[in-house]
């Protein structure tokens, strides 16, 4: 049956106010880095809690929202773990797995198998994504739709949604990472996506100086003459 429809109310603004909106969001996120270094300074629970309730409101397919967020903070033995597997997979990668092209890439930015940052920041997000739903009692299975690109979108926002609220985030995808699916008791239809520490800079953090395409190299415009 389809759902009943309501009517969308538009948000009332001037061409001006949209223009200066633009201009807000593109100076925040133009902030966006991936940090490496964490400082202990505690963040409040609010404002995680509200940057996942934002990336919650994200389109998917078919709207079945297919995502799980895991909000981790004060939790050292639980970190412990998850960093000590992290670290065994990625020494493994950088060791064995990587090919060398891939290892030539990631040289000018600085890593390595080493993630402090998993122990280090406040607060860790480990976004799942649900390859499949499970109907209540957990007997049926329903098919999703669009998994990777509706928790892609839902990820996009919630670091733009950290961005926002001044905090430093890192997206952290080791290879292979079913192993947090074990340590934090998710069923078998959640898949680990990625792993967000969350947190401020540590005083003396630095990041890669790299340079962003220009432009005129990403965008393709279509006008008629």
């Amino acid at each position: 049956m389809p759902l009943p429809r309501r009517p969308y109310v538009p948000v009332d603004l001037t061409d001006d106010q949209r223009a200066a909106a633009a201009e807000s969001f593109l100076e925040v996120m133009g902030r966006r880095r991936s940090i490496r270094d964490f400082a202990p300074t505690p963040v409040p629970r609010e404002l995680l809690v509200n940057a996942i309730r934002a990336a919650a409101l994200a389109p998917s397919g078919a709207n079945q929202q297919p995502w799980t967020f895991v909000l981790i903070g004060d939790e050292p033995k639980l970190r412990a773990r998850i960093r000590e597997a992290a670290e065994v997979e990625e020494r493994e990668g950088y060791g064995h797995r990587m090919s060398p092209e891939w290892l030539e890439a990631l040289e000018p930015l600085g890593t390595d198998w080493r993630k402090p940052h998993l122990t280090d920041a406040p607060w860790l997000i480990v976004v799942f994504e649900q390859a499949y739903g499970v109907r209540p009692g957990g007997s049926d299975k329903t098919k999703h739709y669009y998994v990777r690109e509706s928790v892609g979108i839902a990820v996009g926002v919630l670091l733009a949604a950290l961005t926002h609220a001044g905090l430093a985030t890192l997206t952290h995808t080791p290879s292979p990472m079913g192993f947090l699916g074990d340590i934090l008791g998710r069923p078998e239809n959640e898949r680990p996506y990625v792993v967000i520490p969350v947190g401020y800079p540590a005083p003396d953090a630095t990041v890669p100086d790299v340079a962003r395409k220009p432009l005129e190299d990403v965008l393709v415009e279509i006008r008629s003459p």
